[in-house]
């Protein structure tokens, strides 16, 4: 009996679905359509445009994996955001500070100058502006002893007088030969750096975050029922409820700190703590997936996440035909666990078989897009 293969070709357009071997019967083609396959084919530059990557289907170590919720957590009063206090352009006092950085409290951070702008430096306009209006001050004090100005005109010069004085003890009290020095408010960790070198900025605007803690929790509450996994998990993913991102503790210097071994009276999960680096974007208090890491298991088949395709509850993935670079057949897989960044695959795969890693969608589209030439649907 002779197959009937398809093959779809993936034009600038559309996909065409081709039939080889069309001398069979109408008879033979009854008989092998339940054995009947589509290869979708793709070029070089197809396959470049989809970003299509293939993986060996390979057997090694994998992490059962146990999903939970989760939260991030920072002792209250941890941080402090920097702010300028000084309109104009920064300069950081050590040019190689990153996040993670230790600095003291009242450590000068960065500077803030404003004279090569276009309105001048705000430092001296601010001093020029409190002697303008300390004069006038002296001034009025004495002509309202002799009843030539009203307490009332008195009162507001001298509140103008003040107003320019506090803005000028602000400005000058942390003036530098390179600018108003802007200082740690705090002890601690540079956590994130907002403005870069020699950029602009306004008063008020974050210029850094420092955290007395250099160290966040990640605490996992685990269902009652997923207990007995405690004892075995080594480590953990986890995925912030605001990004699509999975960050590893084992990249963040991570470590298991505690596990609870009673539930509390109002809940049903036990508390499993992480502590990790506190360096990047991680927004304290946030809510995030755990993907609790047991200790691998040998020789399980896995792939990517981004290699499975869901089609109304049935996972596909597209395996790489054997000696046709670029040909692809789809093919129906059963998963297993997931530990956030690979899906392990119970069957439907051997070892060293060829599948898309990347770019599995835009292969389903391409298959998608076909059309199978007139003469080619049967009725039954």
């Amino acid at each position: 009996m002779k197959s009937n293969r398809i093959t779809i070709y993936l034009l600038s357009a559309m996909a065409t679905i081709l039939p080889t071997g069309c001398g069979h019967s109408h008879e033979e083609h009854h008989e092998g359509e339940h054995h009947h396959a589509e290869e979708i084919v793709l070029d070089e530059h197809q396959m470049e445009e989809g970003g299509v990557v293939v993986e060996t289907v390979t057997p090694g170590d994998f992490r059962n994996v146990v999903k939970v919720g989760g939260k991030i957590i920072s002792p209250t009063g941890d941080e402090q955001t920097i702010a300028a206090t000084a309109s104009g352009i920064v300069n950081y006092v050590n040019t190689s500070i990153t996040e993670g950085t230790a600095v003291g409290a009242g450590q000068t951070l960065v500077t803030i100058s404003a004279k090569k702008l276009q309105d001048g430096d705000p430092a001296i306009k601010a001093k020029i502006e409190y002697e303008a209006a300390k004069r006038e001050y002296d001034r009025a004090n004495e002509l309202v002893k002799d009843k030539i100005i009203s307490v009332k005109e008195f009162e507001q010069i001298k509140m103008q007088y003040e107003t320019a004085k506090m803005i000028y003890e602000a400005q000058t009290g942390h003036l530098t030969a390179g600018g108003v020095a802007v200082s740690t408010p705090m002890g601690g960790y540079i956590k994130s750096l907002i403005v870069a070198q020699g950029a602009y900025v306004s008063v008020g605007d974050p210029i850094a975050i420092v955290s007395q803690n250099r160290r966040l929790q990640l605490r996992a509450e685990v269902p009652e029922k997923d207990y007995k996994y405690l004892k075995n998990v080594g480590s953990a993913n986890f995925r912030p409820s605001y990004e699509d991102k999975v960050y590893k503790l084992s990249e963040l210097n991570g470590r298991i700190v505690s596990y609870g071994k009673t539930t509390s009276e109002d809940s049903y999960y036990l508390p499993m703590t992480f502590e990790f680096d506190n360096i990047g974007e991680f927004v304290a208090g946030s809510y995030v997936e755990v993907y609790l890491l047991t200790q691998p298991r040998k020789g399980v088949i896995s792939l990517p996440k981004s290699a499975i395709v869901e089609d109304q509850g049935i996972y596909h993935v597209y395996v790489q035909v054997k000696g046709e670079k670029g040909a692809f057949m789809k093919r129906e897989v059963t998963l297993g666990q997931d530990n956030g960044e690979r899906v392990e695959i119970v069957s439907g795969l051997k070892a060293g078989e060829q599948v898309v890693a990347r770019g599995a969608y835009q292969v389903k589209l391409a298959s998608a897009s076909g059309i199978i030439p007139e003469g080619h649907n049967h009725q039954h």
